[in-house]
């Protein structure tokens, strides 16, 4: 307060005496007076004298608006008057034009006045409380005051609004008024609410900002919108710039796809007003924020993908191909599709794919070319359109192959109707604007960076530098331009030009020891390259020397020796005889001391206010810092070294291919295992399923037994039902069917009888004949026929003793069966007696008899098929266990297998225990290797990817033996 007494006694033109004074008495009116009208109306002439005596009211007045706003809430007119008075008190904004010390000392009195309100926190939280109210006359003057604090002493306002309960959700009703006024402002106060807070950022994220603000940037027509639409993307910007959390929420949140509408232009382009312009722009950098390099690379690859998914990048590549965007426009538009297909497979080939809408098509990319190497365009587009080259072919093989093969003979348009790429870049190599020749060389390195098979392509390109002279190789033509220097008069940079041929060489020849063979093989190139070193010239030829030395270096450290003149161990003479070994590497320090190659280091975008400044490419600083260190190194080594380090080379790769080699096995072996173990896996769930087959078949048929046997109980249970008739059916186990037999049999035998009596009396008539027929004795003749007589009768009476016989025996049957025919009627009659009920006819007994010897023969037909499923089901049983014999044998079969295959573990953990051994012998001669050569100087690379492998191999080989013991 004593401060600010001093500078209003200071002020040469302060108010009058009688000002001071009504102030004093409306502050004591504000103070004491009871009513609320009178001091409605101090409160209300303080705010009219605010503005012009702005010191004087911040004094006096301040402690008794803030007291007002404490305890006259009720009435929303004085708070309103309260808190304009506050801020114009503490704003800037509104300040008269005055002298420029007037001006410093108003704006340091907005920031004291800003601390004295502040400086009880409990004044920030009241007017966070006061934003609640919905009255007009209250909110807008309350979201003015806090944006005026806000503006005065952000990051002190920001933490006391941080800790405040619910103070930022607060705040973001802001954006929900009907009322346009309280809305807009408050989009300012989160601006500066939302500056370089990360907390809060995240806090105003997760309060539905997104969804709020894209909904206002819709309704207020997009990128056609007013300042609203501005304000809005600045606001967007300060939540997602530098802040993964929101940039994450944002893109899972689908917010992205919301982005796409913004980039519709239409095609009357005649309407790009300013506002438009404006609008456009901060579009573009939005979607820039979230693809930005400097983002971590798994975020930027998902916001790239998403961006390809729903169309932003055809939307965006759409206004690049477009005819009257704004040059501004258009060259933002080329550094947003840059980012877009950054180091993205997919969106690279889509933007490979985009031609231009010309006649007859060309690709976007040719048509960029052309822009980069035509010097009469814009340098920022330019800078833009190398950009995009370099994004992409950044780390995009396939566009390098696709770029290279340009150039080669048998891709090359005979009939020049059409332009390639690499035509363009062969075209602004050897132009004379050093700009152009800049741009193309850099552009030519993009293509070669960290891809060996292209750097070897490249050497096939043959360039015909005049009629009737031999082809040049592209490698020999570059030393040549490099080595004519400044004869050649060029529009621009006179070192431009060779920082550019130098860098694509270093670039080429780097980890390429067949194109430092091409190098070193024109017999001008190093007796140049030591020349510039070795000379004293200027600052401005100090890079260039640098570079030479950094070109020099890498043919010597890349160098296979394949060449006699030019080995390492000569060169390193060369370079200690003609230039110093101590000043060869001082030189070599030029390139990263230079002030513009710690600015290229920075980022990767080629962002430079003139071409003046365009001398390093980002890429070729971390060649630098990669090759400076190794460079040093090696001009230093002996020759004695080089051969402990060729050595050294050779041991380890043939440790290298030994391990490799062991590692096969190793793998082959466990390709092995998990085969064998998947077979005996599947073996066993056969078995399972076999043994499960079995079990249900076994109680199918004990099912079926079961329902024999109660079938069997039934049976027996109506046999006892049937009574007495079942007994005289069966008559002592005597079956009707035997009745009936033995009956057809009586007949038979009777038939026989009667047979056989009447032979008899046949016989018995005949003896009567012949007795009566007998001659008395006297004659021969009649003694003769007396003798043959007898012996026909000795054979009659045989026979018929015979027949007697057979019929007494057949007689005896007879009898025999009329004795049991007889047992069996006086059966039958006494059943017929007993059984049937008196008044019965012999027509139901029978009917009944019939009835009974139908069930009688269905039981025993059921009986019969019961005994054939029996059959059946027993010869499945006999199947069955065959099934199961063969099971068990194929198991014994696999216990065998698998009891071989333990001894083959056992015995390949042998081996592999001896392998370790070995490996570890070769651990140990690779350490005492290392260790010689860091003694003698020499960087050894730690073969951290080769340990790490090796490491998950015997993690590997862990898990498996772990898995295989549990298993036995």
């Amino acid at each position: 307060m004593n401060f600010l007494r001093g500078v209003m006694g200071g002020q040469s033109a302060g108010p009058q005496h009688t000002e001071a004074e009504t102030i004093q008495k409306l502050c004591d009116r504000v103070a004491s007076s009871t009513l609320l009208d009178d001091r409605r109306d101090a409160v209300r002439a303080l705010k009219s004298l605010s503005k012009k005596y702005r010191l004087e009211v911040g004094i006096q007045a301040m402690e008794h608006l803030i007291r007002v706003l404490q305890t006259d809430r009720s009435d929303s007119e004085i708070i309103g008057y309260a808190l304009d008075t506050l801020y114009n008190i503490i704003s800037n904004d509104e300040e008269e034009e005055v002298e420029e010390n007037s001006t410093r000392q108003s704006e340091d009195l907005g920031s004291q006045f800003t601390e004295i309100f502040i400086k009880q926190q409990e004044n920030v939280t009241l007017l966070l409380s006061l934003l609640e109210e919905f009255d007009f006359h209250v909110r807008w003057p309350g979201v003015k005051l806090l944006t005026s604090l806000l503006k005065q002493l952000g990051p002190q306002v920001q933490q006391i609004i941080l800790v405040s309960p619910m103070g930022v959700s607060r705040l973001m009703d802001l954006l929900a008024d009907s009322r346009e006024v309280i809305r807009n402002d408050g989009v300012l106060l989160l601006q500066a609410l939302t500056r370089s807070n990360g907390a809060i950022q995240k806090i105003v994220a997760f309060e539905n900002a997104f969804e709020r603000l894209l909904d206002i940037i819709t309704e207020e027509g997009n990128s056609d919108g007013g300042i609203v639409v501005e304000d809005c993307l600045i606001l967007l910007q300060n939540l997602l710039k530098n802040n993964n959390s929101n940039q994450n929420f944002f893109k899972e949140g689908s917010y992205i796809q919301r982005m796409k509408p913004w980039f519709e232009v239409g095609d009357e382009n005649s309407g790009w007003s300013a506002q438009k312009v404006t609008n456009l722009h901060l579009m573009l950098q939005l979607v820039r924020v979230l693809v930005s390099p400097n983002n971590p690379p798994g975020a930027t690859s998902s916001c790239q993908k998403a961006m390809f998914q729903c169309g932003l990048l055809q939307q965006l590549c759409t206004i690049l191909m477009a005819t009257g965007v704004p040059a501004d426009i258009l060259t933002e538009t080329i550094n947003t599709v840059s980012e877009v297909i950054r180091g993205c497979q997919v969106n690279q080939d889509y933007f490979a794919s985009v031609n231009a809408p010309s006649n007859p098509p060309r690709p976007a990319i040719v048509v960029l070319l052309m822009s980069m190497v035509n010097e009469r365009q814009p340098f920022v587009l330019r800078c833009a359109v190398l950009y995009c080259f370099q994004c992409f072919l950044y780390k995009n093989q396939k566009g390098q192959g696709e770029i290279v093969s340009t150039l080669l003979p048998s891709t090359i348009d005979a009939t020049g109707n059409t332009v390639s790429a690499g035509q363009l870049l062969c075209g602004g190599l050897f132009s004379t604007d050093s700009l152009s020749n800049w741009c193309a060389a850099v552009a030519l390195a993009h293509a070669l960076q960290e891809n060996a098979t292209q750097k070897e392509q490249l050497l096939r390109v043959q360039l015909a530098t005049s009629i009737g002279n031999p082809p040049v190789s592209l490698l020999q033509q570059c030393t040549n331009i490099l080595s004519q220097g400044d004869k050649i008069n060029r529009r621009g940079s006179k070192i431009q030009t060779r920082v550019g041929l130098l860098m694509l060489l270093c670039t080429w020849l780097s980890n390429c020891p067949i194109a430092v063979t091409h190098f070193l093989h024109n017999s001008a190139n190093v007796p140049f390259l030591t020349g510039q070193i070795a000379e004293n010239l200027g600052e401005e030829e100090q890079l260039v020397q640098g570079l030479c030395a950094l070109l020099l270096g890498i043919s010597i450290y890349f160098n296979d020796n394949s060449l006699e003149t030019y080995m390492k161990e000569k060169l390193k003479q060369l370079i200690e005889k003609r230039i110093g070994k101590e000043n060869f590497i001082e030189k070599l320090g030029f390139i990263s001391k230079h002030e513009l190659y710690s600015r290229a280091s920075q980022k990767p975008q080629p962002n430079f206010p003139s071409p003046e400044y365009m001398i390093f490419d980002h890429e070729f600083t971390k060649l630098v810092k990669e090759l400076e260190g190794v460079i040093t190194k090696a001009i230093y080594k002996s020759s004695e070294e080089d051969k402990k380090e060729e050595e050294v080379k050779k041991t380890l790769e043939q440790h290298d291919s030994i391990v490799t080699h062991y590692k096969n096995m190793i793998r082959e072996q466990d390709l092995q295992l998990e085969e064998l173990k998947q077979q005996i896996s599947t073996l066993k769930c056969q078995n399972e399923q076999l043994q499960t087959a079995v079990t249900q078949q076994v109680s199918q048929i004990q099912q079926h037994k079961d329902q024999y046997n109660l079938l069997k109980v039934q049976l027996g249970k109506d046999s006892q039902h049937q009574g007495l008739y079942s007994d005289g059916a069966q008559m002592n186990g005597v079956q009707p069917e035997e009745i009936s037999r033995l009956r057809e049999e009586i007949e038979e035998l009777k038939s026989n009888r009667e047979l056989l009596q009447s032979q008899l009396a046949e016989k018995d008539s005949l003896i009567e004949n012949l007795k009566s027929s007998q001659p008395s004795p006297g004659t021969n003749e009649q003694s003769s026929a007396t003798a043959g007589d007898s012996e026909q009768i000795a054979e009659l009476k045989q026979e018929l003793a015979t027949l007697k016989s057979q019929l007494n025996s057949q007689s005896m049957e007879i009898a025999k069966l009329q004795t049991e025919k007889q047992e069996l009627l006086q059966k039958t009659e006494a059943f017929v007696k007993s059984a049937p009920v008196p008044g019965e006819s012999e027509t139901v007994i029978a009917t009944k008899t019939t009835d009974v010897e139908g069930r009688l023969s269905a039981l025993l037909q059921e009986t019969k098929e019961l005994k054939n499923e029996i059959k059946a089901l027993s010869e499945e049983r006999t199947a069955i266990k065959e099934q199961l014999d063969s099971s068990n044998s194929t198991i014994a079969i696999l216990q065998n297998e698998k009891n071989k295959l333990e001894v083959d573990i056992i015995d390949a953990k042998r081996e592999q225990d001896d392998l370790l051994v070995l490996l570890a012998d070769q651990d140990q001669k690779i350490f005492s290797l290392k260790n010689k050569l860091k003694e003698l100087g020499h960087p050894v690379e730690e073969e951290d990817e080769l340990e790490s492998g090796d490491q998950d191999d015997e993690d590997d080989e862990d898990e498996d033996d772990g898995k295989e013991q549990g298993h036995i």
